[in-house]
């Protein structure tokens, strides 16, 4: 799946554009327990499974993951990664085996003489073991039966670990170990366990990525959504909800190879733009082969999610906000000429312009995005008009989102979809009821 920056920030992956793990999306589904896989994991989301097999495969681990959450090695911390990476890294003074007068005195006066020499190899040693057994206690899991991909990540970590022949001393050691045993045992482990080492922490990190979408499935209670290929396009979600929302709304709707397009109508704040991004979230988790907030999800696989929603203007580059959302749909444009399924996302175009202008350019792209069915296509409009326009057009599906009006002037939403087209329009009740005319003196009418 092909994702941008202007997606990722659309839909509220990342906080920002480093790729925070803490808020957004990324923050309810890192439940690394270590840097590295939380690191494999931000690729992931960046770079979702570019093809169908490869979902599947990701699919299937995501799943035994969450019928196997508590086999995962409680004794591997993010702190015995560091303490590795740190004894492998650190000079080693010693060019030779250790020998020599410092080996032949007693424990007593080598940890005296040699004292933080001492702790630092038995702490080292200690988390090269504790990684090590981790590593074992994964690898029986082959007895139970693993998906393919994983099975080939375990298979590796056994090779590894077999063919070392320092791996049962490295397991075995005891934590009062002498300080004759620990030297030469530190000796050997840099020169001879580095690289089997380092091999496994990228195994373990991708492991610890999978386990971590397998964990905030469960802890989400989000459900596997059944993905099938390209063609023909479809979409079919029901009680699907916004994960970021407290109180989040539940939709449902249903897209088909002859119904790809749907025009979302309704007031400002209305739940509109929620409602796409919850779409799009959905189709990003889906993706990632873990589980979504919904009851139930059937989807085509997609080439990739575009969205056009917080257009911003360049100043640096004297590009003004319409010319920015011109070239955000020049940009869907080239996208919609593939042949393979593309989720587009597009809210209130060219709000940059005077409503006459909206209203033609939003008429034009219609017409132009209903000459490419391969693609599922979600448009929301303060234009009712446009809607109106395409009423007639059995290709495209009508939706509006209720607003309740008083007689009093208040209004409060229901966030409900239903389908249909709306004529609600709200910003003069929204001045009023802030107060803004008042303030300003505004003369209003009765």
């Amino acid at each position: 799946m092909q994702l941008d920056k202007t997606t990722l920030k659309d839909l509220s992956v990342f906080i920002d554009d480093g790729g925070t793990a803490e808020g957004g999306i990324f923050g309810l589904i890192n439940n690394t327990t270590t840097q590295a896989g939380q690191e494999v994991l931000r690729r992931h989301v960046l770079g979702p499974p570019k093809n169908f097999e490869h979902l599947q495969q990701m699919q299937d681990i995501t799943r035994f993951w969450t019928n196997n959450i508590d086999k995962w090695p409680a004794v591997i911390s993010n702190g015995t990664l560091v303490m590795l990476e740190k004894f492998f890294e650190t000079n080693d003074d010693s060019t030779h085996r250790p020998s020599g007068i410092a080996l032949m005195l007693g424990p007593f006066l080598q940890k005296a003489l040699n004292r933080n020499q001492y702790f630092f190899m038995q702490f080292s040693l200690s988390h090269l073991s504790d990684f090590l057994k981790g590593c074992r206690q994964l690898t029986q899991l082959l007895d139970i039966g693993v998906p393919a991909l994983l099975k080939k990540e375990l298979e590796t970590i056994t090779a590894e670990l077999n063919a070392n022949g320092l791996t049962e001393e490295m397991l075995t050691i005891g934590k009062d170990a002498p300080y004759a045993e620990l030297a030469k045992l530190s000796y050997r482990a840099r020169r001879e366990m580095k690289n089997m080492t380092y091999s496994l922490i990228a195994i373990y990190a991708r492991m610890d990525a999978w386990h971590s979408m397998a964990k905030a499935t469960l802890s989400m209670g989000w459900v596997f959504p059944e993905i099938k290929a390209s063609q023909p396009v479809s979409f079919e979600v029901e009680g699907l909800y916004h994960p970021l929302l407290q109180k989040a709304v539940p939709y449902s709707i249903s897209f088909s190879n002859n119904k790809n397009l749907l025009l979302i109508t309704g007031a400002n704040m209305s739940g509109k733009t929620t409602f796409m991004r919850a779409i799009g979230v959905a189709a990003l988790l889906a993706h990632l082969g873990m589980g979504v907030p919904a009851a139930s999800m059937r989807l085509s696989f997609l080439k990739g999610i575009i969205t056009n929603m917080q257009v911003e203007d360049n100043i640096l580059l004297g590009e003004s906000y319409f010319y920015a959302e011109v070239l955000r749909m020049k940009y869907i444009a080239k996208q919609v000429q593939q042949a393979e399924t593309h989720l587009v996302l597009m809210d209130e175009l060219f709000k940059g312009t005077n409503v006459h202008d909206a209203y033609e350019c939003t008429k034009a792209v219609i017409d132009g995005l209903l000459q490419h069915p391969a693609h599922l296509m979600l448009l929301s409009t303060h234009l009712y008009e446009v809607a109106q326009q395409f009423s007639n057009n059995a290709g495209i599906m009508f939706s509006y989102f209720v607003t309740q009006m008083h007689e009093n002037g208040n209004y409060n939403f229901l966030y409900e979809m239903k389908y249909g087209i709306s004529n609600d329009r709200l910003g003069y009740r929204i001045l009023q009821k802030e107060g803004i005319l008042d303030m300003l003196g505004t003369k209003q009418a009765k």
